[in-house]
């Protein structure tokens, strides 16, 4: 026998994460105005009457999307956390970026351009919000730098995450991919020398 309400939740559960997906999508690709519980709705194939049972309105649509960003980097980062080496993990933080510099380039890094719009809005509450996503990302990297024994690993995670917005914006801005991945060779080679740093071992000249 079928168990009917175990098939409806998990329906239910399947439709509100297609939503979250699309919204974090559509949001990436049009920006929090542009965007419309119609386009959120096609995009995750789900008739538009149906947002309203998941999602009251817009702000929760964005709120979830935010959800869904955080989500995204815990699994890149929970992935990472394999690596025995700290540096080989904030190593391949940076090429988990520069594999996404096609979409960088077309519309900037997901959660820095959602934290600046949100941030000019009138209302508060949601730009909170995008800073906590790019908190986790900062907090993860200084555990990694501290993890390698550098001093102020939270500023080096500042330098890290700073770099990473730069490039996304400029190759956004100048729709060239090749900034991320010339930028990213540079923060690998960058984060060579730390390594190096911290075990003692000095850089060629």
């Amino acid at each position: 026998m079928t168990d009917s309400k175990g098939s409806r939740t998990k329906t239910a559960g399947s439709k509100r994460r297609r939503l979250m997906a699309a919204t974090a999508q559509v949001v990436h690709q049009q920006g929090v105005e542009r965007t419309t519980i119609a386009d959120i709705a096609r995009a995750a194939d789900v008739p538009v009457g149906n947002v309203y049972y998941y999602f009251k309105t817009k702000d929760e649509l964005v709120a979830a999307a935010l959800d869904e960003h955080a989500r995204h980097l815990r699994t890149l980062t929970d992935d990472l956390d394999r690596l025995a080496d700290p540096r080989e993990r904030l190593k391949g933080l940076v090429r988990a970026w520069v594999s996404r510099r096609d979409v960088a380039a077309r519309y900037g890094c997901s959660t820095g351009t959602l934290a600046v719009e949100l941030d000019k809005r009138p209302e508060g509450g949601l730009d909170v919000e995008a800073g906590k996503v790019i908190r986790l990302l900062l907090d993860w990297a200084e555990r990694q730098f501290a993890a390698l024994g550098l001093p102020d690993p939270g500023g080096l995670a500042l330098t890290l995450v700073g770099a990473y917005q730069g490039m996304s914006l400029l190759a956004n801005a100048l729709r060239d991919p090749g900034v991320m991945t010339s930028q990213g060779d540079r923060l690998l080679a960058w984060l060579d020398s730390l390594g190096e740093a911290a075990s003692g071992v000095s850089r060629p000249g």
